[in-house]
């Protein structure tokens, strides 16, 4: 083969490589849907009382206060670390287009499955809004690369689902005229997975075929509900059995297609203070006492704890790094069989 033939061939094959999204991360991108447990700068401009651009936020992330709800970096920026992604996934409201091939961040504080949840703090996006805001992408991705390239593209990115927590907590435990008119859990429950399935359709119509799912975290276990050491049997056990048809959700999709693969992660077990194995091991020795201030979120510019490393909680309702630390190493490479099923994160991205 002569020189000419070899080079034409490595052009080829770099251009095909740069087509296809190709980099030396597992996987080419990320798009990632939920709320404020993954928001990274969505909420930045909004009227809402849900933002946290402002220190003590951000007070161990290199950027600073970007928007992100904890000291440092979420769950799905120590899981894109753990993909090898180059840089973390910028949010919706301020990723430039050059960047939108590596995926996009649409999580937004107070979001949920449903459009209504969230309006006692102000502005969000909700579960709808985002599925759109996905669709603009997808569209502009496709403009790009043309609709054969972009659909292969797509198809190897991971999609974080995390959403849910404050349709609990907003909508149901909170609101006396929900629980008045949704009184049974599990009529709530079926509402709700029939909204997040016509949501999950639509990704997957937009060309995702390795979707994450996670399970609600132990929302009775959060400082403001856990002064005393002990957690809310009830909240969880509500939690618990809808984190049961979630995964009876990833189920469905699996057997409907070859070609689409969906997983479910074990929040609630995972990070459950009352399995003290999983935290203390992790260092985390203190998970009822929030890091800052003594409101639901830090207040601005005040000091926080200098024991950042052995808190669970970061405020009254998000974790710290250190928490979110464990959840992603487990979510990516299972610990034990139950952390994640079928298969944990790491398996799915070499799909």
């Amino acid at each position: 083969m002569g020189l000419v033939a070899i080079i034409a061939i490595l052009v080829a094959s770099l251009q095909l490589n740069w087509v296809n999204g190709a980099t030396t991360s597992k996987v080419p991108c990320m798009f990632i849907f939920g709320d404020s447990l993954s928001d990274s700068g969505n909420n930045n401009n909004l009227i809402t009382t849900a933002k946290c651009n402002f220190p003590p936020y951000g007070i161990d992330f290199p950027d600073g206060p970007t928007g992100r709800f904890t000291n440092g970096r979420t769950t799905v920026d120590l899981i894109g670390d753990h993909l090898g992604m180059k840089h973390y996934i910028k949010p919706f409201a301020s990723i430039p287009d050059s960047e939108i091939m590596d995926g996009v961040n649409y999580a937004s504080g107070s979001a949920g499955i449903l459009d209504e949840t969230g309006f006692q703090v102000g502005d969000r996006v909700c579960m709808n809004k985002q599925v759109k805001n996905h669709k603009r992408i997808v569209s502009k991705i496709t403009d790009k690369l043309g609709s054969k390239n972009a659909g292969t593209h797509l198809g190897k990115c991971i999609y974080s689902v995390y959403v849910g927590s404050n349709d609990w907590m907003f909508n149901y435990f909170i609101r006396p005229d929900v629980m008045a008119t949704r009184l049974v859990p599990q009529n709530y429950a079926n509402e709700l997975i029939k909204e997040l399935t016509e949501q999950l359709d639509t990704i997957v119509s937009l060309g995702a075929k390795k979707v994450v799912i996670f399970g609600l975290s132990p929302l009775g276990c959060m400082p403001m509900l856990n002064l005393i050491q002990t957690c809310s049997p009830f909240i969880n056990d509500v939690l618990k059995s809808y984190n049961n048809q979630l995964k009876s959700l990833v189920s469905k999709y699996n057997s409907k297609s070859s070609k689409v693969k969906f997983i479910y992660i074990n929040t609630m077990d995972i990070i459950n203070p009352n399995n003290l194995q999983n935290l203390v091991s992790s260092g985390l020795k203190i998970t009822n006492q929030p890091c800052c201030g003594m409101a639901a979120e830090c207040i601005p510019f005040s000091p926080p704890c200098g024991n950042r490393k052995e808190r669970a909680y970061w405020d009254d309702e998000h974790p710290t790094e250190e928490a979110n630390k464990v959840l992603a190493a487990r979510a990516f490479k299972a610990k034990r069989n139950t952390d994640t099923y079928p298969m944990d994160i790491n398996a799915l991205a070499r799909l």
